[in-house]
Parts: structure tokens; sequence; C-alpha cells
């Protein structure tokens, strides 16, 4: 299984990255994008074609979902239509909350049920797709959030966090991961952010120390945050490879 950076900028796009997005392949599977946030539609066209791949949401703030509306077009009024609907996976809510968005008037919804197959995650079930399997954990977040537990068709276990505050969820998810792909939006000061919602570069790194995973990958870090501050952070807390993903970059797992 391979995993591509599409883009990776926290809370907001950066200048020098999209919002959240990454792309998952593997022979014989579907092309799946984890994450659909602004910017990702169009950098997912270097390498996929965007009316063929599946869409894996954490959940729905806007920098994880609101490039959604720009793929209901693609799939509706591209010359060369896709054949078939798209399998979206997300949380409850998200035809509501997306059809919202892409309604053509005020206090409408745009039911999406033409191009688009919505399964909403349960919790703690694991999905099989094109060999390997992933299992929903819900996360310490605001709205209904999700990380997610991969175990690829050669043994590799892979989880990424979404996003979500310290929490024992997140440990029973990153427990034994050979790769752990986990937000560090800000510094671990107190005073520069509030209480749980998303991690501190300390935060990740304990995470994987106390998972003891083989890797960690730092992601989310949005465009006001030291990127430099929250590696070292984490390289503080945690003995293993760090690494902090740029767009573009890809991954082998």
């Amino acid at each position: 299984m391979r995993l591509t950076v599409l883009g990776c900028s926290g809370s907001v796009s950066g200048p020098d990255s999209a919002a959240s997005g990454y792309l998952v392949t593997s022979p014989g599977m579907t092309p799946v994008v984890l994450e659909f946030g602004p910017g990702i539609l169009g950098a997912l066209q270097r390498y996929a074609d965007p009316g063929e791949v599946s869409i894996f949401l954490t959940h729905l703030h806007a920098d994880h979902c609101l490039d959604l509306p720009g793929l209901l077009v693609w799939r509706r009024y591209h010359p060369n239509p896709p054949k078939g609907r798209a399998i979206v996976r997300g949380p409850s809510d998200t035809s509501l909350r997306i059809g919202n968005a892409s309604a053509e008037n005020g206090g409408e919804t745009d039911d999406w049920s033409d191009t688009i197959d919505m399964r909403p995650w349960t919790e703690g079930k694991a999905e099989t797709f094109g060999g390997n399997t992933v299992t929903p954990y819900r996360m310490d977040h605001p709205p209904e959030s999700y990380g997610l537990r991969f175990l690829t068709d050669t043994g590799t276990k892979f989880v990424y966090t979404g996003d979500t505050g310290a929490c024992t969820m997140v440990d029973d998810m990153a427990a034994g991961a050979d790769v752990l792909m986990a937000e560090a939006s800000w510094t671990h000061d107190p005073g520069n952010r509030p209480p749980g919602v998303h991690l501190s570069g300390t935060e990740a790194g304990q995470l994987a120390a106390k998972a003891e995973v083989g890797e960690l990958l730092l992601t989310h870090i949005p465009p006001w945050t030291s990127r430099e501050d929250v590696i070292a952070e984490a390289k503080a807390a945690f003995s293993g490879p760090v690494h902090a993903v740029s767009p573009g970059e890809v991954f082998d797992l």
C-alpha cells in the first residue's frame, strides 16, 4: 500500500500546501483519498482520475472535506463522466453537511445519491478494501470524529489519527503501529492552546513512544505553527524516526 501526500496543512490551506488529503493506492484496489479538504481536488489530478476514487473522511471540519462539492461537479458534468457511484465513508451526517454546502440555494440540501454511495462509519467495525482493512476509532475532537487503523495485505499496520486530543482511544488505535501519521497542530505551551482538541508535537511524540510504533509521521501543522518546533518536540519525546510530511511525498507501507 502506498501513501501519497496531496495536502497536509492544518486547519486552513497554507502557502505551500493544500489542506488535508492523502492518496492511498494498492494493486487491485480502487484508489482511496483520506480527507478532501480545500485544494485536494486539484492536487489529486496529478496522480489519479478524481472520478475513479473512493473517499474516507474522519470528520467534517471544512479543512477536511470542503473540496467535495467540487468533486460532485467533476462527477456530474465532466464530458466523460465516471460510471457508477463513488463510495464515500464518513460521519453519520456527511450527506446532510456536504449536501448543504453543495446546494443551489440557501436552506436546500443537494441530494448527491445520484453519484455518491455514502456509508457511515461504524465505530470499531473493520471494513475490507482491496485486500486491506480499515477500522475506525472514535476520537476526542468536537464533531463526530474518527481515527483510522489500516492493516495492509502484507501485514503492515498504518494508523492515521485524524484530528484529536490526547485520549485513551487514540492510544488503543496506535498500539503497535508500524507507521503512525499523527496530527500535531501546535507546540506544547498551554498558553498557546485550549486543552484537548488537537495534539502538540510533544503529545504526538508521547503517543508514538507509548504505542511503541515503528515510525512517526507528523501532519496537520497550521501555517501559524512552527514546523521546526513541532518536529523538535516530537523527537524529544520519541526516540524512533520522526518526519513531518510535505505535499508530493510518497511512503510505501
